[in-house]
């Protein structure tokens, strides 16, 4: 029975974030652990709705009332079980998702405080990381192998459901270690790599093999991908980052899309000890923001880490560039009421380590200094309309400034899957969005080839990946014969509340 009373006595908490001098000096997280006492106060404040609208703010469908009533009771092992049944990955979702489960939260309505929902989970799951990660293996194997393409949260988590079913599973990965854009993409002061490795060894003590260095398509074909294996998932993730070839400048040294610079980053941070002075490109071409004046244009996730890693590099001064108006700072109940997911101001982190952020605003042209390096970007204010499902952006008259720009980073968001040989050679093509479509048993055109995460929906949320990474791997078991269910696959037909 949940404390009725819990959020009358106690008002929403987070633990303090580590001081901006601080932090801005290395790549720690920025958020130190929370205290039990502060946890299981927070805990307290759900009231376990007969109607718990967060489950479905959640794409996993998470049992938020049953864990957090199991931590306001000290039963942290029960929430750990409670946790991980819809789950695999919960300390990379407490520290990454947006939690569209606190928007649909009951306390949220009227401009409420919902429970700390996202901090109470990233709590569990660094207890459960404590205790150690114990594997799961199967009982007996299948003797059906699967081959997982891409290693981000979609395909480790469903490597880890179908490993756990019995069946042999390969992730084969491109790059030079497992995590996809958990491991390079994301910056370690929102997760650092330590909890991606724990993870790693529970998979691989549940018989998943690891194959790094390997581009299918390149240096293995998909035909000798099908040969050696029953069934193939692809989740290769929507790194085709948007570009802005028509504006003029855009060919000049120091324009660089976001993912470039964050990869360099993380690289650089991965090397440790002896690890060069500057983040450079595969081809040695520096970008790194010591120094300079960078520009970064894109509001979301992405222009936010790029800020935070442009601070810790020592960049002399960050502008942020979004193209629509400032959000509203509390949820317009007209326009998004309770419980969808609000246009709301969004700050992170980052944006307390400084910079400026500059509303309304786009680039007209990236200027030259006369050598082919960018020196500023010319900008306008701008008003943006939909007409007929289009967005028509308009420059108001008179407003154009420049800002010097030394590095310049597109955020504006990505245009699906990378084009790449393996989709030719599974014979698979990417639809309008640039994503790959599948039948309702997620399986792509190809027989046998099944498709999961952001390569299937275009960029997402990892609540998102992972779900979609379950459910394939259901439809995989049941193809190759498997008996049983796997744990709870998530219907590929529901929306949550934060996607209608």
């Amino acid at each position: 029975m949940p404390d009725p009373n819990g959020f009358l006595r106690y008002d929403r908490r987070l633990p303090a974030r580590r001081p901006v001098p601080v932090r801005i000096t290395d790549w720690r997280e920025v958020y130190p652990p929370a205290g039990e006492a502060l946890i299981r106060e927070q805990a307290t404040r759900c009231m376990d709705c007969g109607i718990p609208f967060c489950h479905d703010g959640c794409p996993l469908g998470n049992r938020i009332p049953d864990w957090n009533d199991l931590v306001r009771t000290g039963g942290w092992d029960a929430a750990v079980e409670s946790l991980h049944a819809t789950n695999n990955f919960p300390e990379f979702t407490g520290r990454l998702c947006p939690a569209p489960c606190e928007a649909a939260c009951v306390l949220g309505i009227g401009g409420g405080q919902p429970v700390t929902i996202k901090q109470v989970e990233v709590e569990i799951a660094d207890a459960a990381a404590r205790g150690g990660l114990a594997p799961r293996p199967a009982a007996a194997p299948t003797g059906r192998s699967v081959a997982v393409v891409g290693s981000g949260p979609a395909g480790l988590a469903a490597a880890q459901q179908l490993a756990r079913a019995g069946h042999a599973v390969t992730v084969y990965e491109r790059d030079d270690a497992i995590g996809g854009l958990l491991r390079y993409g994301i910056p370690d002061f929102k997760l650092e790599k330590q909890h991606i490795d724990l993870r790693l060894a529970q998979l691989e003590a549940e018989g998943v093999r690891f194959r790094t260095g390997v581009n299918v398509g390149v240096d293995v074909t998909a035909e000798q991908l099908r040969e050696a294996h029953d069934a193939v998932l692809l989740a290769c993730g929507a790194l085709q980052g948007r570009d802005t070839p028509e504006t003029p400048g855009r060919a000049l040294r120091g324009v660089h899309q976001a993912m470039a610079h964050l990869v360099a980053a993380n690289r650089v941070v991965a090397a440790g000890e002896g690890r060069p002075a500057l983040a450079v490109l595969p081809d040695g071409t520096p970008i790194d923001a010591a120094g300079k004046h960078v520009v970064i244009i894109g509001g979301g996730d992405t222009a936010a880490d790029c800020l935070g890693v442009a601070h810790r590099q020592g960049a002399a001064g960050v502008h942020q560039l979004d193209l629509y108006p400032e959000p509203p700072h509390a949820r317009d109940a007209a326009r998004d009421p309770w419980p969808t997911w609000p246009w709301i101001l969004r700050s992170y982190p980052a944006h307390e380590e400084g910079g400026d952020r500059v509303f309304a605003a786009a680039v007209l042209e990236f200027v030259d200094d006369g050598t082919g390096q960018v020196r500023a970007v010319r900008i306008a204010e701008v008003t943006v309309e939909k007409r007929d499902g289009r967005r028509i952006v308009t420059a108001v008259p008179g407003s154009e400034r420049e800002l010097p720009a030394d590095l310049v980073l597109l955020a504006i968001g990505f245009e699906g899957t990378e084009e790449q040989p393996l989709l030719a050679q599974f014979g698979v093509a990417r639809n309008a969005r640039g994503a790959i479509d599948a039948r309702p048993d997620w399986q792509t055109d190809a027989d046998g080839v099944f498709v999961a995460g952001d390569m299937h929906r275009g960029a997402s949320l990892i609540v998102w990946a992972i779900a979609e990474g379950r459910a394939a791997a259901a439809a995989i078991h049941s193809y190759l014969g498997g008996v049983g269910e796997l744990p709870a696959p998530v219907d590929p037909e529901r929306q949550p509340l934060a996607a209608r």
